[in-house]
């Protein structure tokens, strides 16, 4: 018995890809961006507990939600037709439950935190669950997951602040235009799958022109950070961590020229070191000062 438990909370384990950090990576820097930012350096220790442990809670009961939803699609694609829930080693109802647990726990450590907080995690829940329909209806579904990411920013500036300024929405927007250039990568790896089961995507409506498009939106999220910076009056350190930065995002263009699947998981994943850079840039700079 005690082995067949063990089995079960492995499968659980790849449902939420606790075996596979990136994902939870990529939604952590930027919330530390937040944090940081809203805290003139180190944020109490309280809130980053919560938002820590928030990040790694959400992220995975999205990815619990994400297979629910896509339980007939990932049967169907060859990156995804292993995940326990598509192979048919969980139940769709163990996936619901999953979700709902981990969502009712970061819910709940909301609760030590600002009032405000505790407003916007009802619209974070939501955009959590809503994210993974949407590739049935429309081919953005890059950008609902990156309003879904990045909602931690005005939730850690409010946990910090008690409310939210224009740096804060610099930042947020800086973030969706990231994960909307970082995730259109991971599409453009089941591209040819996606299109021939209907699902709908960034990949597939950038097209060609797929790589000049993130290379725009990695621009964009650089001019804002930038812009960030300056409002809040970072120095040397922010500006090289943004160089390095920049950095990444042309190994990543180079990774995707030729739109090869594995590398395009390869540059989608290099993308928790632009997230890295920036941060120790924040960190450094704010720690300086």
């Amino acid at each position: 018995m005690f082995a067949k438990l063990v089995q079960r909370l492995g499968l659980y384990v790849q449902l939420t890809r606790l075996d596979r950090p990136v994902g939870w990576v990529l939604l952590l820097w930027p919330t530390l961006w937040a944090l940081w930012l809203a805290a003139g350096g180190l944020p109490s220790p309280l809130n980053l507990a919560v938002f820590v442990a928030g990040v790694v809670l959400m992220r995975s009961a999205g990815c619990a939600i994400n297979d629910y939803a896509d339980r007939d699609f990932d049967a169907h694609v060859a990156r995804t037709r292993e995940r326990p829930l598509a192979a048919g080693l969980i139940q769709p109802r163990e996936a619901l439950a999953v979700f709902a647990v981990l969502a009712l726990a970061a819910f709940g450590l909301v609760w030590l935190l600002d009032p405000l907080v505790l407003k916007l995690s009802i619209v974070g829940v939501l955009l959590a669950a809503s994210y993974p329909f949407m590739k049935r209806w429309h081919h953005l579904p890059q950008l609902h997951l990156g309003i879904a990411f990045s909602w931690a920013i005005p939730m850690a500036y409010a946990a910090e602040k008690g409310t939210l300024d224009l740096t804060a929405m610099l930042l947020f927007a800086a973030n969706v235009l990231w994960t909307v250039a970082y995730d259109t990568m991971y599409a453009m790896a089941d591209r040819e799958d996606d299109v021939k089961i209907g699902v709908k995507s960034t990949a597939i409506l950038f097209g060609r022109f797929d790589r000049l498009i993130i290379g725009g939106l990695q621009l964009a999220t650089l001019l804002l950070l930038a812009l960030v910076g300056l409002r809040a009056g970072l120095g040397w350190a922010y500006g090289a961590g943004l160089l390095a930065a920049a950095g990444f995002a042309l190994w990543q263009q180079w990774l995707i020229r030729k739109r090869e699947p594995v590398a395009c998981i390869a540059a989608f994943k290099n993308n928790q070191w632009f997230g890295m850079a920036v941060f120790v840039g924040l960190a450094v700079d704010l720690a300086w000062k």
